[in-house]
């Protein structure tokens, strides 16, 4: 069902994982797709191409969210595209780095926090002048944010802290007819979660979710369309479990 025909969309990240897999559930949906990605160039004009080759435009945008400047300059880019107006926001790039307590360094903490936490409060900051009532805006969050898993200690921080921002920016852009809500995956079959494709680690997840199969980012992908949508259209500064039931 074309339920996003005439809107237009940013997914960060969007040149694999999740993200890709958002920004085709979007385009399917019928939403003109911006492509975000850091460093897949191939991946991205992939799933550019991929959009565009069932009648949906679509543009792919570089830009290193881990750089101070990062989130403006996709929104400059991002407002040359759309022009005024941008209906869906989904911040989806993330980083994630195991380590122990006592193993975290300063770069690496500093650098989990500038992808995950900074870049999407100042990519929702830039690109407010051309959201209006009825835009959503979608973050990523993650089952880490709410339960231990393992020796992601500062990555979970992160992850709280996105928690935290949609409360806050639901409650300042709610006037403003902007809903803000998060996705919270939690162990998902992609290139963060490699070690799934291990039979150990196929086998801990399992014990980890009431429902005992492995998520695919469509599953997500999902989860971020129906926020996305007039469907969600009461739902604002809420966090979605789209996790199997894990660590309930």
């Amino acid at each position: 069902m074309n339920t996003l025909t005439g809107k237009t969309a940013l997914v960060t990240g969007a040149s694999r994982g999740i993200g890709r897999a958002a920004a085709l559930a979007l385009a399917q949906a019928g939403a003109q797709i911006i492509v975000h990605y850091g460093r897949g160039a191939r991946e991205a004009e992939a799933v550019v191409a991929e959009i565009t080759a069932t009648g949906t435009r679509a543009h792919a945008i570089q830009a290193d969210l881990a750089d101070s400047d990062g989130p403006h300059r996709l929104a400059r880019h991002v407002r040359a595209i759309v022009g005024e107006r941008l209906d869906i926001l989904v911040s989806n790039a993330g980083i994630a780095k195991a380590a122990k307590l006592e193993e975290t360094g300063v770069e690496d903490f500093d650098e989990l926090f500038a992808v995950n936490v900074r870049a999407p409060y100042f990519l929702v900051q830039q690109l407010l002048p051309i959201m209006c009532k009825g835009s959503s805006v979608t973050l990523l969050s993650s089952l880490a944010a709410h339960a231990a898993v393992g020796e992601l200690l500062a990555y979970s921080a992160t992850k709280g802290a996105v928690d935290t921002l949609v409360r806050q920016f639901a409650d300042v852009l709610g006037p403003r007819g902007i809903r803000v809500n998060a996705v919270a995956p939690g162990v998902v079959q992609t290139d963060m979660s490699n070690f799934t494709r291990s039979d150990e680690g196929r086998d801990m997840t399992l014990s980890l979710q009431a429902i005992k199969r492995l998520a695919e980012p469509d599953d997500i992908a999902a989860a971020i369309t129906f926020l996305a949508s007039d469907q969600a259209r009461w739902t604002t500064g809420a966090t979605l479990n789209v996790d199997g039931g894990s660590k309930l």
